[in-house]
């Protein structure tokens, strides 16, 4: 099958750690692309309403504004849904897709907005055929949005359950007698980030000693910036303890993602 061709991407983190990336495929894409047209047509549609009823004020500055309207939806639908859903757009949402840096980096506004101006040359000469050759050119289904911004478009299957047996910290989580924070971890904390957390502690042993210390470290940077427990809660935690003690919030009592 055509979305078979489009495997999986291995990318090695700076410490060692490998996590894979389910690429999604031309079919996939476009199926998604149909639903996030029909929503951009049901905005243009309300917002003709709108501009019909000023017409009867003034035909040509309505017409003016309709016009203007038509391009910012076309073009600010998919930046503002994949920004504010990091990468995602309601068609990926339900198709469970997510745009991604290619590096497996943060994903930047800046990308987000390359790779949304050039749908235009993308869906030359018509119905995304410039886009469509590109994904089933490119080893990784990147259209040429795609390939300028350094970006990809993967798969976010739903999450197995976790084993948290493999996570248990053999004492007290002293995160949760705080659940105002630990929700607050599990709003603010992306998919991509609880993800790479679980895997390093799920695979800490196959680290060697030095890229394990700098690893966890790292790790426990980014998710304090996330939420900021109280001192009494962190007292006497090693960065390693203190990812394991998060990932076990961020996975719930049922050992899924909890979001």
């Amino acid at each position: 099958m055509l979305e078979e061709r489009y495997n999986k991407l291995t990318i090695q983190t700076p410490e060692g750690i490998e996590f894979s990336l389910l690429l999604a495929g031309p079919l996939t894409r476009f199926l998604a692309w149909i639903l996030d047209c029909l929503c951009i047509q049901l905005i243009l549609s309300l917002l003709a309403s709108v501009f019909r009823f000023l017409g009867l004020l003034n035909l040509d500055v309505a017409s003016a504004l309709f016009v203007l309207g038509q391009f910012v939806v076309g073009i600010g639908y998919g930046i503002a849904l994949e920004w504010l859903w990091r990468g995602q757009t309601l068609g990926k949402r339900l198709f469970r897709l997510r745009v991604m840096d290619e590096q497996g980096l943060q994903l930047q506004f800046s990308q987000i907005v390359l790779r949304n101006l050039l749908r235009f040359v993308d869906q030359l000469p018509l119905f995304y055929l410039l886009g469509g050759l590109s994904c089933l050119l490119s080893s990784k289904a990147q259209r040429l949005g795609d390939l300028a911004a350094n970006t990809l478009v993967v798969r976010n299957p739903k999450p197995e359950r976790v084993d948290l047996d493999q996570i248990a910290t053999g004492k007290f989580n002293s995160f949760r007698p705080h659940p105002h924070l630990t929700a607050r971890l599990r709003q603010r904390v992306p998919v991509e980030e609880a993800d790479l957390a679980l895997r390093a502690v799920l695979r800490r042993e196959q680290l060697v000693p030095q890229a394990r210390v700098e690893l966890f470290d790292n790790l426990a940077d980014r998710l304090k910036e996330a939420v900021q427990f109280p001192e009494e809660a962190m007292e006497g935690l090693s960065s390693e303890q203190y990812v394991r003690n998060a990932v076990e919030i961020l996975y719930g009592a049922d050992g899924s993602h909890q979001r």
